[in-house]
């Protein structure tokens, strides 16, 4: 686990502190498999004192992801009790933004689920805010009752998988309101 901010010497917080901002302009730049030596370096400390802070890449990126993932969850949990038609929708495309804004975290989110981690237990929390969303939405007649939630989750993952190396809102949303369209049960599926 990372080693609490509270608990740090000045001289060890400020490393911790140079060594997120160093990941995170990293991990926006090259995705989350930039490598930690290098954000070390560019951190100007050596590779033990990120080791010291982040003894795994996995609490890295949770650190500076899990915040925005509980956000995201909180989100999904408010919209629940939205009667608005297109909350589920809204909900997606915060969630494609988050996770394209760090190339690579799709695939991080999908493998973290279930993790004994900080990073896991955030998309934890993501999966069962965003299951509680689709619930909530079968019940009110507008997600199809054939789908499943994690397939929803999965959904929005592969758009941001398909469109992180070229961020454009335009794609990602448009991909949304295909997916979305595919959710709402039809004629066919009521039957």
């Amino acid at each position: 686990m990372t080693t609490p901010d509270h608990h740090l010497r000045a001289d060890a917080r400020r490393n911790r502190d140079r060594l997120l901002t160093v990941a995170h302009a990293a991990f926006q730049r090259d995705g989350v498999s930039a490598t930690l030596d290098e954000i070390a370096r560019a951190a100007d400390v050596g590779i033990g004192t990120l080791y010291r802070h982040f003894p795994t890449r996995e609490d890295l990126i949770a650190t500076l992801v899990a915040d925005d993932l509980d956000r995201v969850a909180a989100l999904a949990d408010e919209l629940a009790d939205a009667e608005a038609d297109d909350v589920l929708e809204r909900w997606l495309n915060e969630l494609v933004d988050h996770t394209v804004s760090y190339r690579g975290l799709a695939e991080a989110v999908v493998a973290a689920v279930g993790d004994a981690t900080r990073f896991g237990a955030a998309c934890e929390r993501l999966h069962t805010a965003g299951a509680r969303l689709v619930r909530r939405e079968q019940q009110r007649g507008t997600v199809r009752h054939d789908v499943q939630p994690d397939d929803v989750i999965d959904l929005a993952n592969s758009i941001a998988w398909v469109t992180q190396t070229a961020p454009d809102p335009s794609r990602s949303r448009r991909l949304l309101r295909i997916s979305v369209d595919g959710l709402r049960p039809s004629l066919a599926t009521i039957t």
